[in-house]
């Protein structure tokens, strides 16, 4: 880890932007929590938008979430979503964006640690709808290097899924948050997943919330509690 001299240093509550350097600069957005204590190690959430988000509009969650418990940090799709280009609005692209993908994540995460002290095993990627179902290809393709995968409104690849038969993957924490009236992607997507991890063995924590596509409230208030209870049970 390159924490080293920054124990010295307090930043203060809120948002940074910074680039991580790929084929191409991309963005990294970080919420820092209030009270950051530098000797402290901090579970660190990453989060990827829907289809035509941004990685500022989907970083709004983590305060909302917590404002002491984590680090977070947004990431941009790297592909202009053409009908609201001028809006500020991306998409993750296709599988042949997958290696970029991981790229970015790893050198998003290391920037990251590089800056703030970060638990290396207490690393979530979080999505939302098109961002979830990246947040569980990363997840699974990444299976040794993250703690686990969390599903807003989203689903598993239904093509070329990742493969579940990897031992890896049973270290590996699943927590599904899904509407019941989700038009989007239906709620039996989001069943059909779970059983499907449950039987890769898996765990997974899945709860439904009265809502359709969008956030419910409470479903931050659970993944704040579903992430503590693992940090206290370790």
């Amino acid at each position: 880890m390159a924490f080293t001299d920054l124990t010295a240093i307090r930043p203060a509550e809120g948002y940074y932007t910074s680039e991580v350097q790929t084929p191409r600069p991309l963005s990294v957005r970080t919420f820092l929590p209030a009270g950051y204590e530098p000797r402290y190690p901090y579970p660190l959430l990453v989060f990827f938008h829907g289809h035509g988000g941004n990685e500022e509009q989907i970083l709004r969650l983590a305060p909302r979430l917590s404002r002491r418990n984590f680090i977070s940090i947004g990431l941009r799709g790297p592909v202009p979503f053409t009908p609201f280009a001028s809006q500020n609005s991306y998409s993750w692209g296709g599988t042949a964006y997958l290696p970029l993908l991981e790229d970015y994540l790893v050198r998003a995460v290391q920037q990251t640690r590089r800056s703030y002290h970060v638990h290396s095993e207490r690393i979530y990627l979080a999505g939302f709808a098109e961002g979830a179902t990246l947040a569980y290809r990363l997840g699974l393709d990444l299976a040794d290097k993250v703690a686990g995968v969390i599903s807003f409104n989203g689903c598993m690849p239904r093509h070329q899924r990742p493969l579940l038969r990897l031992p890896e993957i049973r270290d590996l924490r699943v927590f599904i948050a899904h509407g019941i009236a989700n038009a989007v992607v239906p709620l039996a997507l989001a069943r059909e997943d779970c059983r499907l991890l449950s039987s890769a063995g898996v765990p997974v924590a899945m709860n439904t919330y009265a809502t359709n596509h969008r956030l419910h409230p409470d479903m931050l208030c659970d993944l704040n509690r579903w992430i503590i209870d693992r940090c206290n049970a370790e």
